[in-house]
């Protein structure tokens, strides 16, 4: 079984997908705990005033 080309192109996708998969929800926690910046209220006013 481990001699087959087959076997490891699934294992290497796999793991490949784990990889991709932590990295992502490293990035995302990331951002998410950076939050979102606070809107400027001056700029909003001015464009709805219009």
């Amino acid at each position: 079984m481990w001699r087959d080309p087959g076997t490891w192109i699934a294992v290497g996708i796999s793991a490949l997908f784990i990889v991709v998969g932590f990295a992502m929800h490293r990035v995302f926690t990331h951002i998410l705990k950076q939050g979102a910046p606070a809107p400027d209220a001056t700029d909003k006013a001015a464009s709805h005033e219009q």
